[in-house]
């Protein structure tokens, strides 16, 4: 079986914003508020450059916070049982 790393794919600002269902002010809110958001990398040094975010560290980020709160119930869960 290789054992290659995962090649690193990038979404676009935008596109991130539509699979979140959030505004362009409501995802930047999510990166302020939260910093384990993955960060964006700006391809060009213009204003108007492209600003990107790698497909894996954004679904590892999202596994995170699923993990959370699975924890988070599975705990709640254990606590109402006894």
């Amino acid at each position: 079986m290789p054992t290659h790393a995962p090649k690193k794919y990038r979404i676009s600002h935008t596109s991130l914003q539509q699979c979140f269902d959030k505004s362009r002010s409501g995802l930047e809110k999510l990166r302020e508020n939260d910093p384990s958001f993955p960060r964006p990398i700006k391809f060009g040094s213009t204003k108007q450059a492209g600003v990107y975010f790698v497909v894996a560290e954004v679904e590892a980020w999202l596994e995170g916070k699923i993990s959370e709160r699975d924890g988070v119930t599975r705990a709640l869960s254990e606590r109402a049982e006894q």
